[in-house]
């Protein structure tokens, strides 16, 4: 889709990965309405400040409703509680489907007539490396975003005849608020958003935005213990 005369919206827009989108996209020509359930905290120049908590029905109607002239849907809003499976607490597990998976979906829900009724445009999802390999700092985050891959997948095949492209970014740790903890590589978050709006451009299934990511992808029919070694050892 032609990414210079698109009108988007940004979830997660006040910070991290969604405050680059939304910077590169203003670079590039477009309209950006920024997302986010604070919008007195977005603080970028030349963008539409655009209320939206994506956990709350009634906001992303109302969302849906101002931004009446969106073609691009960019699903960046997202959390990470930490939280192990076996002995985190559900109500967290709960928050991260809540937000990844069925805040991804309800946004996507609420916008698709809007950009079909302007002609038809894009859906970006932000995903993780994490959607395909698990650690256990993260458990909930992966479970919510191998179900937002899998719900990705799923609408691309129901939108495409309706003229609505959906492409989903992959990526490790980005160099954001939210990685602060983590002690390693980590990518630059200006370089992915526009590597993921490139991708959206030509018009891309999926954007993998890092080496890990690649590397993942090409490994995900391989062995389960090359991923595991832990699966193959005595159990007691």
């Amino acid at each position: 889709m032609d990414i210079q005369n698109s009108v988007a919206v940004v979830t997660g827009a006040n910070r991290g990965l969604g405050r680059h989108f939304a910077a590169e996209l203003v670079k590039r020509g477009a309209k950006v309405y920024a997302g986010a359930r604070n919008p007195s905290s977005i603080d970028l120049p030349d963008v539409v400040p655009l209320q939206i908590d994506i956990t709350d029905p009634e906001s992303v109607a109302a969302a849906a409703a101002t931004a009446s002239d969106a073609t691009l849907l960019i699903n960046n809003a997202g959390i990470d509680t930490h939280t192990e499976l076996l002995d985190g607490d559900l109500d967290d597990i709960r928050r991260e489907l809540e937000t990844h998976l069925f805040g991804t979906l309800r946004a996507t829900r609420a916008f698709v007539p809007v950009i079909e009724a302007n002609g038809g445009g894009g859906v970006l999802n932000v995903l993780s490396v994490l959607s395909w390999v698990h650690i256990p700092q993260s458990e909930a985050y992966s479970v919510a975003k191998a179900a937002s891959w899998a719900m990705t997948n799923s609408v691309r095949t129901r939108l495409a005849p309706k003229g609505v492209r959906v492409t989903a970014l992959h990526v490790g740790y980005l160099d954001t608020d939210m990685a602060a903890h983590i002690d390693g590589p980590k990518s630059d978050p200006a370089v992915v958003a526009a590597l993921a709006l490139d991708g959206v451009q030509a018009g891309a299934y999926e954007v993998l935005a890092d080496e890990i990511s690649k590397n993942v992808r090409a490994g995900l029919s391989a062995d389960l213990t090359a991923l595991y070694p832990q699966l193959t050892a005595p159990q007691a």
